[in-house]
């Protein structure tokens, strides 16, 4: 099945052919204050149709994950994920239509993720990892 989605001010519109099977949150320290909850989709399953010009990233710390938000609207759209770089974590809110009562909600643990940025705030958690066996 192929899920629509889009941004709450219409800039950007993508596609998901996939059929998710279950939601998750992260305790990140940045999945928690954006109030995240996401669906994995494999990366050949997302394809964007309009707004690549609209599409902002954000990294930080070992800046594998891409954390991708509208810069009209400001609403994160999806990101890549750190620990599954060949998936997606989409926003299921932005799936136009989608039932998210449907699926269960597993959380994920992201805050104990290693540190590896001299860059990070000290708040942040996760084990440090010394620059020798980066």
């Amino acid at each position: 099945m192929i899920h629509s989605g889009s941004r709450h001010c219409g800039g950007i519109r993508f596609t998901v052919d996939h059929e998710p099977v279950e939601m998750t949150t992260c305790d990140c320290s940045l999945c928690v204050k954006r109030n995240a909850l996401m669906v994995k989709v494999p990366e050949t399953a997302l394809s964007i149709q309009e707004g690549h010009d609209l599409l902002a990233a954000y990294e930080w710390n070992s800046r594998k994950a891409k954390h991708h938000f509208c810069r009209r609207c400001g609403i994160y759209v999806f990101h890549r994920k750190r620990a599954a770089p060949d998936h997606f974590g989409v926003n299921v809110f932005c799936l136009d239509g989608f039932n998210a009562a449907s699926l269960s909600v597993r959380a994920t643990e992201g805050k104990g993720m290693s540190v590896v940025s001299d860059a990070s705030r000290s708040e942040r958690p996760g084990p440090r990892i010394p620059e020798d066996l980066e």
